[in-house]
């Protein structure tokens, strides 16, 4: 009975020593491990089980996959002393792991190293160049109309000789080597944006909107331009057409005034003492009112017919 039980107290030490003994590693991690402080061995960066001597030797983990880093936007003067707030983020990671451990330790400080030398890299880089060149990648024409003369000056000048991609190869390139000492590749940094300072951001907006209200300005009076143009042509073409129906139905009228005429004069051709009576009593009609008064000799002719004239009518 006693043999049973230490043997049973025998294969717990070894399940526990076997349980503390080993370890994994996944395929984003890779593994140091230390004795007493000091590292031993080579470091474990392939996926899989491994044995360490427990509670001797320790096994600390660091990542292998790429690991971002995210600048403190802040203020840089430009070549042209223009102050902007440029935000800047990087991609690195662990290359060797020992001399990071050895160095660096832990992740936290890594971060506390890269910024303290990224963002004097970036500084020096944005200080070196003109604003244009921090902003554009190309020289690609820019596709909107200026009016103001000074703008158009500024934008002659925004061919770029170096351009943002260069400057962000160019960080990458002066902050690499102070960071291999450290175990550490960087590999990519790029700057995510670019703004004004507050001061000069106000000045721009102001400039852009003045800009912006010259073209509608531009292109309102041109409107109002064509709208009369259009008003013009529009009178222009009632004038017309008014004249010409104008002038087409005094040509009627008088078609059918001289038709009438003609008419009048065949019928009363045929009659003309009744064509004389009829032509009296309007006169009479028009010349003698309810209040008229005429004082006439008897034998004038404007009263024959009321005299009992009788007309000679030939048959």
């Amino acid at each position: 009975m006693k043999l049973k039980g230490a043997l049973i107290v025998v294969a717990a030490a070894l399940i526990a020593l076997v349980f503390f003994s080993a370890y994994t590693v996944d395929e984003t991690e890779q593994v140091v491990i230390t004795q007493f402080g000091k590292v031993i061995g080579e470091p474990k960066t392939e996926p899989g089980l491994y044995f360490r001597v427990p509670f001797i030797q320790n096994a600390s983990y660091f990542p292998k996959n790429l690991q971002e880093w995210d600048g403190d936007p802040g203020q840089i003067p430009t070549q042209e002393k223009t102050y902007i707030w440029v935000d800047v983020f990087a991609r690195w990671k662990i290359v060797d792991p020992i001399k990071f451990f050895q160095v660096v330790n832990n992740m936290v400080s890594a971060q506390g190293r890269l910024d303290d030398i990224i963002d004097p890299a970036v500084r020096n880089l944005i200080a070196e160049n003109r604003l244009i060149e921090t902003v554009r990648r190309t020289n690609r024409e820019l596709e909107f109309e200026l009016l103001d003369s000074d703008l158009k000056e500024e934008v002659a000048l925004t061919n770029i000789t170096v351009g943002r991609e260069t400057i962000e190869d160019s960080i990458l390139k002066q902050a690499q080597p102070k960071l291999k000492p450290f175990g550490i590749e960087l590999v990519d940094v790029k700057i995510k944006r670019v703004n004004y300072v507050e001061d000069v951001r106000k000045s721009v907006y102001e400039r852009m909107m003045a800009e912006r209200n010259k073209i509608a300005e531009k292109y309102r009076s041109e409107g109002k331009g064509e709208a009369r143009k259009i008003l013009g042509d529009k009178e222009k073409d009632l004038k017309e057409i008014t004249s010409t129906a104008y002038r087409t139905a005094e040509e009627i009228k008088g078609d059918a005034d001289a038709e009438a005429t003609s008419i009048y004069a065949e019928a009363f051709g045929l009659d003309p003492e009744f064509y004389s009576f009829l032509k009296t009593l309007e006169t009479y009609n028009a010349a003698l009112g309810e209040n008229s008064s005429l004082v006439l000799s008897t034998d004038s002719e404007f009263l024959k017919y009321l005299k009992g004239y009788e007309p000679d009518r030939k048959k």
